[in-house]
């Protein structure tokens, strides 16, 4: 306060606007601004990485159908005898080649190949449909001498000119067609169709750049970037199979967001770099960045030009009040009749002819009536906030979500919005339904299809299922304790399927059954086609949810155990039956509530 009184009223202000405007604003713009920074380009890297690993799986599903169909083409017995044969005339060798079924077959079955050629340095072979004489230009070259000399297949990046001189580029599947008790050679070079590719993985925020081994881009939804050395881009690591690489550089004096990851074609040594940039987040992020920083601008000026106006009419008010007083002080009592304004200054020059000590007991008056407003606004805001933190609640959460998933569809992005709005059904049921006594066998079932459809969308075809319902009963009517499933196929993918490779199978069956005499209940069977459990392992987790530990694979089989048995007693429970590499079955039986 001391440092406040230094100087007239005008630099009083101007320190006040400083200290309680000025420095607050700016420190909370710049965390605004620094924060809004890491929230946008996090959120933007999460999205560039997401669609690199869709990438990623639709080319493994290509790479690996047209593997499949090599393998018609390098295993048949008429490609082997058309190939290793020796032929009196052209005319024969055509009429062997026309009759092999796969090559009029290959094309309807994969609209991804765009060509098939099969080179052979046998000399009865002639240029023909698909096949072609090995010359020297094709025998030289480091791909044909590769096959000739390993059986597995593997992939490469082939460029070739055409007649008008223009320079294609295709992903090709290279692999010896291996020809038994025969002194050829015969390579097959199975070309991916760029359209196909391009029409697969456009999307229309990102451009993808496909590279193979250490080679140059072959592949990508933008022409210009055809032949492009990667390496210029990031700092490469090949010795990594599984190299992964996220950063911001700069293509042609444009800034973009870059994401690389690799792919392991199925059964190859060769190793696919996949890139994606993103070249307009980081500009709509300046544009977000310019607005902020300008209203931040305006937010900090417009105050600094009201008060800056203000400062100068109020010292000058002060001013004509200061020479007047000292006027009545030394006895000169000559003064204006009036000063312009309403308010305590013009009031104070009003009441300049009252004594001091009138004064001195008005001033009193009004700091203490100044004291107590402040004391009794005081309390009042302390009232309105502890009001207003009550009305905080989980909903929060569910709303929150909800705000996310709009920015997702707002963004194009229809699958991370889809699995966003069914966490947020998930959230609100918990929410809802958590701690309620009987909920509907719908809304449970409903929350389990949410869950494992979010589950589906993490690990794919690792993951399917079924939900059966007998048909006697009516699943908006029956009732069941809440979360009592959910657990159940929960541990069914963590503790039978992640592990599993190839297809997963979940299956949830419920029936009505009869207990005894004079107990119905329902019957609720979760079953997995996953790794399965030893004898031993079987009997310890049925011990264990007996008394549940912090195992992390038995505490939620044991919440529903033991919530059962709480409310319902005998005979109703849980059963649990498994064969080591088979699969996994949960049993719940629960009181039937509608009984028919």
């Amino acid at each position: 306060m001391k440092y406040f009184n230094k100087g007239n009223i005008q630099k009083q202000l101007f320190s006040i606007y400083i200290v309680a405007g000025l420095v607050p604003v700016g420190i909370m713009g710049t965390i605004l601004l620094i924060s809004t920074f890491s929230m946008f380009m996090g959120y933007n890297r999460d999205l560039l990485e997401s669609y690199g690993q869709r990438v990623s799986t639709t080319l493994f599903e290509i790479t690996t159908q047209a593997f499949n169909i090599s393998e018609k083409f390098a295993y048949s017995d008429a490609m082997w005898k058309t190939l290793s044969d020796n032929y009196e005339n052209e005319d024969e060798e055509k009429d062997a080649i026309d009759d092999i079924d796969i090559i009029e077959s290959f094309d309807y079955e994969y609209t991804a190949i765009e060509s098939v050629e099969i080179y052979s340095d046998n000399p009865y072979i002639n240029d023909y449909k698909e096949f072609y004489s090995a010359t020297n230009e094709i025998t030289s070259t480091e791909w044909y001498q590769k096959a000739i000399t390993q059986k597995a297949a593997f992939w490469r990046g082939i460029k070739r000119t055409d007649e008008n001189g223009t320079t294609y580029w295709n992903i090709c599947l290279i692999r010896q067609i291996p020809l038994v008790d025969s002194d050829y050679h015969a390579v097959l070079v199975m070309r991916l169709s760029d359209n196909y590719l391009r029409t697969r993985l456009r999307e229309q925020q990102y451009i993808v750049g496909i590279s193979i081994n250490e080679e140059n881009v072959s592949f990508s939804t933008d022409n210009n970037y055809y032949d492009l050395d990667i390496d210029e881009l990031m700092p490469m690591n090949y010795s990594d199979d599984h190299f992964t690489y996220q950063g911001t550089v700069k293509v042609d004096g444009q800034s973009a967001m870059l994401n690389c990851n690799t792919l392991e074609p199925y059964r190859s040594d060769s190793v696919i770099y996949i890139t994606t940039m993103d070249f307009n987040s980081i500009t709509r992020f300046i544009q977000i960045l310019v607005f902020m920083i300008l209203m931040l601008l305006v937010a900090l000026v417009v105050p600094y030009m009201i008060l800056r106006f203000f400062s100068r009419y109020f010292a000058s008010r002060v001013m004509t009040l200061r020479s007047s007083m000292h006027k009545v002080s030394s006895g000169e009592y000559d003064i204006p009749p009036s000063l312009n304004g309403e308010d305590e200054i013009s009031e104070a020059f009003s009441d300049l002819v009252i004594t001091a000590h009138e004064i001195k007991q008005k001033n009193a008056q009004m700091y203490e009536a100044e004291l107590d407003k402040k004391e009794l606004l005081s309390k009042q805001s302390e009232m309105e906030l502890k009001m207003l933190t009550s009305q905080i609640n989980p909903h929060f959460l569910y709303n929150t979500l909800e705000t996310i998933r709009m920015k997702a569809v707002t963004a194009g992005d229809r699958e991370v919005a889809g699995a966003i709005k069914t966490l947020g059904k998930m959230l609100r049921f918990v929410l809802d339904k958590g701690n309620a006594e009987e909920v509907s066998l719908e809304s449970s079932i409903n929350h389990v299809e949410n869950y494992l459809s979010i589950q589906k969308m993490r690990f794919g075809e690792k993951i399917n299922y079924e939900i059966n319902i007998d048909e006697s009963i009516n699943p908006r009517i029956v009732t069941t304790q809440p979360l009592i499933i959910q657990p159940l196929v929960e541990n069914a993918i963590q503790h039978g399927l992640r592990e599993k490779e190839g297809k997963g199978m979940i299956r949830v069956d419920i029936t009505k059954v009869q207990i005894g005499e004079d107990n119905k209940a329902l019957k609720i069977m979760v079953s997995d086609n996953g790794e399965g459990m030893s004898p031993e392992v079987l009997e310890e987790l049925k011990e264990s949810i007996k008394t549940p530990s912090d195992d992390g694979r038995s505490i939620g089989l044991a919440n529903v155990y033991n919530r059962i048995k709480i409310k319902h007693g005998e005979p109703y429970g849980m059963q649990i039956e498994s064969v080591e590499g088979a699969g996994t079955v949960i049993i719940l039986y629960v009181p039937c509530t509608n009984p028919t």
